[in-house]
């Protein structure tokens, strides 16, 4: 049973939650800003203050590991090692398509049969995503895959698949099977509590000097148009 701090900064959403024994105490979260940078301390400082709870307090810290934006995940993950740090406290990293088809499992009536998707958008026409079993184990590695109307064909013969997350959208614009099913689910820290609770219970924390996100994609700098002077 622990006390925990959830940061989920892989995707769009800016998500803080404070759990206890794998359920959420505290939880902020926008993505109307998508500004990770200026909201997550104060999303911090807020669920840290309505909970009465002091950073030395936690047992300990967890953090989206990805895939998911360069960007973000490298914020989190910075500010996710300064607290632990500062508070002397272990870091806790989870895989933010797990995280994703948690949320999905609570919300989704799921078949025995069904299998999981979990999208978050990458550029263009490409998702980062993996398939899990109705019971959330994962089948298939994480990749980074370009969807179109030919995607998850020879998948969607069997069974149905439950489509969701940030990336969802450009799959259901060209899906044209009917096993081929959508849940509006978003990424939110609330979905890596059981998961994070469970981390800390098998003792599995990451060296808070050297962890690292996994970004899957090399990350790509692109030139602005615009004239300076």
């Amino acid at each position: 049973m622990a006390l925990l701090l959830c940061i989920e900064s892989s995707a769009e959403v800016c998500s803080v939650a404070l759990t206890h024994n794998g359920e959420v105490v505290e939880l902020q979260e926008s993505a109307l800003e998508r500004d990770h940078a200026k909201l997550l301390a104060p999303f911090i400082g807020n669920v840290l203050g309505k909970a009465g709870v002091a950073p030395h307090q936690l047992d300990a810290v967890a953090v989206s590991k990805g895939p998911g934006s360069y960007t973000s995940l490298r914020i989190g993950a910075s500010t996710a090692k300064g607290l632990c740090y500062g508070a002397g406290k272990p870091l806790i990293a989870v895989g933010s398509l797990h995280a994703l088809t948690a949320l999905a499992m609570a919300k989704a009536t799921l078949l025995p049969t069904d299998l999981l998707c979990p999208m978050l958008d990458a550029r263009r026409m490409e998702v980062y995503t993996a398939m899990f079993d109705a019971n959330g184990v994962q089948q298939t590695e994480v990749a980074a895959r370009t969807v179109d109307e030919n995607s998850f064909a020879e998948e969607l013969k069997e069974r149905r698949i439950v489509f969701f997350g940030s990336g969802a959208g450009k799959y259901r614009q060209v899906a044209q099977n009917a096993n081929a099913v959508f849940v509006e689910v978003q990424a939110s820290a609330s979905g890596m509590a059981r998961l994070a609770e469970r981390l800390f219970a098998e003792k599995r924390f990451e060296d808070v000097a050297y962890f690292e996100p996994f970004y899957l994609k090399n990350f790509v700098a692109i030139k602005s148009t615009k004239k300076l002077l």
